[in-house]
This record gives C-alpha cells, sequence and structure tokens, in this order.
C-alpha cells in the first residue's frame, strides 16, 4: 500500500532457470510463459532465446535471435508463434513447429523498438511501439507497416490492445510521461492519461475489471477507468521503479516487477478498482 516498502506475496513460485555454464551471466529483459507446450520463454542482453519446460526446468532451445539486447517477447494466442522486438531495431517472427525458424522480419522504426502486442480482434496482425517515438501496425505476412503514427515527442517504452464496446483501442506510455488512447480505426489520439511524474514503463488493460494500469520509473501504479479513463487509484510501490504488469485471466490479483521486488496486489472486485490490498 501507499507508504509502505513491505509487502506480502502470496501463491508466487520462484522459479531457478538453469541456464548453461559455457556463457557469461547477463541480463534477462524478458519472458512469457507458453502455457499450452508448458515452456518459459526468455529473452537477453546477450541477444539469445532460451526456452526452458517450467515443469522440469530441462532447456528445451536457445539460439542467438539478433544483433543486439532483445527487449521484449510477444506469444501468439493460437499459432506456433513468438515475436521479438530488439535494440537492433528490428522485430522478428519465430515458429518454434519449424525448428524456431524466423519466418518473417519486420524492419521500419529508426531507433530500439520496446514491445509489440497481437491485434486480440485479428490476430494477423500486431502493434510495435519504439523509442523514435511511433507506433507501426504490421501484418504477419508482410514485411513493411501497414501505417505508422507519429504517437508520442519522446520514445514509448510500452503498448498494449483494448477492446470495449467491440472497439479496438492502442494504449502507449512513453519517457514523456504520458499514456496515450489511440482509435485503431481512425488512427487519432482519444484520451491522454497524465499523472505519472517519470518515464512509463508498462501499460496493461485488464479486461474482467475494466481498467488500464499503467506504471512507471516514478515508482507509482495508476489504476484508471477504461471507459471514462477517470484515474481511481494510485499506489506507490515501495519498490523503487516499476517495470513491469501481469495478471491472471480469471483472477483480480496484478502482479508488478520492480527494482527492489515484486508485488502482487488483489484489486476491488469484478466491477473495478474501488479497493486495493497488497
Amino acid at each position: 500500500m501507499q507508504g509502505s516498502s513491505k509487502f506480502v506475496l502470496r501463491n508466487c513460485v520462484y522459479l531457478e532457470l538453469p541456464f548453461s555454464d559455457n556463457w557469461e551471466v547477463c541480463q534477462v529483459r524478458t519472458a512469457k510463459f507458453v502455457a499450452r507446450e508448458h515452456w518459459i520463454v526468455c529473452g537477453s542482453d546477450d541477444k539469445f532465446i532460451r526456452v526452458f519446460d517450467y515443469n522440469t526446468m530441462v532447456s528445451v532451445k536457445e539460439f542467438e535471435a539478433h544483433e543486439d539486447y532483445i527487449r521484449s517477447l510477444a506469444v501468439h494466442p493460437t499459432f506456433p508463434f513468438v515475436l521479438t522486438a530488439s535494440d537492433d531495431k528490428l522485430i522478428k517472427l519465430w515458429d518454434w513447429e519449424k525448428n524456431w525458424e524466423c519466418t518473417q522480419t519486420f524492419e521500419g522504426h529508426s531507433h530500439y523498438v520496446m514491445q509489440s502486442a497481437f491485434n486480440p480482434k485479428d490476430l494477423n496482425t500486431f502493434a510495435s511501439a519504439s523509442l523514435d517515438g511511433t507506433i507501426q501496425i504490421w501484418n504477419m505476412d508482410s514485411s513493411a507497416a501497414k501505417f505508422t503514427l507519429d504517437a508520442h515527442e519522446k520514445g514509448i517504452n510500452c503498448i498494449d490492445y483494448f477492446i470495449t464496446s467491440d472497439k479496438v483501442y492502442l494504449i502507449t506510455g512513453s519517457d514523456d510521461f504520458t499514456v496515450k488512447v489511440w482509435d485503431y480505426e481512425t488512427k487519432t489520439c482519444v484520451q491522454i492519461l497524465e499523472g505519472h511524474t517519470n518515464n512509463v514503463t508498462a501499460v496493461c488493460f485488464h479486461p474482467e475489471l475494466g481498467i488500464i494500469i499503467t506504471a512507471s520509473e516514478d515508482g507509482t501504479i495508476l489504476m484508471w477507468n477504461a471507459t471514462t479513463f477517470r484515474l481511481q487509484n494510485t499506489l506507490s510501490s515501495g519498490l523503487e521503479r516499476v517495470w513491469s504488469i501481469g495478471y491472471k485471466k480469471g483472477s483480480n490479483q496484478v502482479a508488478f516487477g520492480c527494482d527492489n521486488g515484486t508485488l502482487i496486489v488483489k484489486i476491488g472486485n469484478s466491477s473495478g478498482c474501488d479497493s486495493v490490498n497488497c
């Protein structure tokens, strides 16, 4: 809770992955569960993707994926695909049913690509966010972007889709300290969410709670109504900068990765975020 640095973590499992002895210890920047394969997929600063069976901790696959740091991963909801975004300014599509073959490379950003996200309403398309200040929208079967939005005055660190009333929106978080909501069809900004006092590092739409969650290097977590865009709750992590947000489908528990630890909060009930318990 705000003003406290003590948190109780419940129902958590910490996994120590058995990395090989033949490479130097490096920073893992991103990891995703692939539940249908019982995998954890990791991307790191040594430019490698590593895949582990999360039941046995046995290494499934490792390979060099990019020429620079890997910033983020996105797992396709139905196809055997993983997207990787990198400081080499590229996004790559990997097919694990083809022994992790790179089936497409997407080139168009002029700075680090920080994150990508699949469109939940059209699973053949995805969006990417870059420190060049743009959003780009792509088809998986084309290496050229469908369109580009000059979205922020500074770099964009994070992006997510959300659907409300059958309408598709994008959310972006930036080094200009703002979060913007974009109408996907009209390609226009419909709302600017202001409240953070440092770089916005993570954005997330929680479909069951109907809220947008944002996190920042200012150490705060803000929760916004996804219909009215009104700020509903503010948390201070007490764990320095907040870097990532994760939630479990069917649960109102949300996890946050911070400089000095992991925070798990229970947010209100299914109707919103009027109360928060750590």
